[in-house]
């Protein structure tokens, strides 16, 4: 069963400072993808807003593209292209920004990636 994305600590850090205009706020860039977002017993590990990266990143690739679902809603789009991430079991994803952090993460069950399929995975953004 997949978990509910959370914004990492060092995101909320980030956007505190933003608004008081301590920093300008680094734009997400691209997605990060793990294989270690399930226990050994295939139970989906829920993410915590401490977590500074994946359990374990394998790679990571800029975004297709966003779109505003709704005013406070944005759906970062990532595709993995048939050459991309074969015979990888994907359990966990997160977006980063420009500057290398994660800022929000999800796990799932496992997915496995043939060398035959393109897999395009969607992320949103909540406030």
């Amino acid at each position: 069963m997949a978990t509910k994305p959370i914004i990492t600590k060092i995101a909320r850090k980030k956007m505190v400072m933003a608004r008081a205009g301590a920093l300008a706020l680094p734009k997400i860039i691209g997605m990060a993808f793990g294989d270690g977002g399930v226990d050994s017993n295939r139970n989906t590990l829920e993410p915590v807003e401490n977590q500074a990266e994946l359990n374990h990143e394998i790679y990571r690739q800029e975004i297709d593209n966003y779109k505003f679902i709704d005013e406070t809603t944005c759906q970062y789009r990532c595709t993995l292209t048939e050459s991309t991430l074969n015979g990888a079991e994907l359990s966990e994803v997160g977006l980063y920004d420009e500057e290398g952090d994660i800022i929000c993460i999800k796990s799932f069950t496992k997915k496995g990636k043939d060398d035959d399929l393109e897999m395009t995975f969607t992320l949103d953004d909540v406030f």
